[in-house]
């Protein structure tokens, strides 16, 4: 193989790993000021959507980490007809928020933000935002009652309206796991900023 053959390789290798940027995981999720200290990007995100919509940090972290565990590129897992023929995903959900298509789309025209990304977190975060804002005004849910404002998010407005998650003992124990988390969260933070 000639030398500006091998060169070429390795370009196009290194340009396939460059494109996105870090969608893993911060390593110690139940600790939310390892978290603001490993992505300061997540924590600055978060207070920007905390001044522009009202949610608060920990009702944001907790939401995050219940959707998709702060990965940026998530998505839900294949169906498989048969057990082995993939048939498409669970759903469109994807990104930090696991925002579906339908919604992010609404977002994007509401806010006026076209080129919002789901993979983007200062983006994500706005979204939950708007969303969780836009619960309060329209189902009266507290910004700070991580547990209606996720019921909400996972099932929808109008679900959450009609009470469709009342018939889900799994989302209800989830929905009270999103809120011990949040409280969590909340007591860390206030420890991290006294040190």
């Amino acid at each position: 193989m000639n030398r500006l053959l091998k060169l070429a390789i390795v370009g196009l290798v290194a340009s396939c790993g460059s494109g996105g940027g870090n969608y893993s995981a911060p390593r110690q999720l139940d600790n939310a000021c390892a978290i603001a200290a490993e992505r300061p990007a997540y924590l600055r995100a978060m207070r920007q959507t905390e001044r522009k919509w009202g949610v608060p940090v920990h009702v944001q972290m907790a939401t995050m980490y219940q959707e998709s565990k702060f990965i940026g590129d998530a998505r839900t897992p294949h169906q498989y007809a048969l057990g082995v023929i993939p048939i498409g995903r669970q759903s469109s959900a994807f990104g930090y928020s696991q925002a579906l298509d339908g919604t992010w789309e609404e977002y994007q025209r509401s806010s006026g933000n076209r080129r919002a990304q789901r993979d983007s977190i200062r983006d994500a975060t706005d979204f939950m935002g708007w969303y969780m804002h836009g619960s309060q005004q329209q189902l009266g849910l507290s910004k700070s009652d991580a547990a209606s404002q996720y019921l909400a998010y996972h099932e929808g407005r109008g679900g959450f309206r009609s009470g469709s998650y009342r018939q889900k003992s799994w989302l209800m124990r989830v929905a009270g796991q999103v809120n011990a988390r949040s409280e969590m969260y909340r007591q860390q933070l206030v420890a991290c900023r006294r040190a």
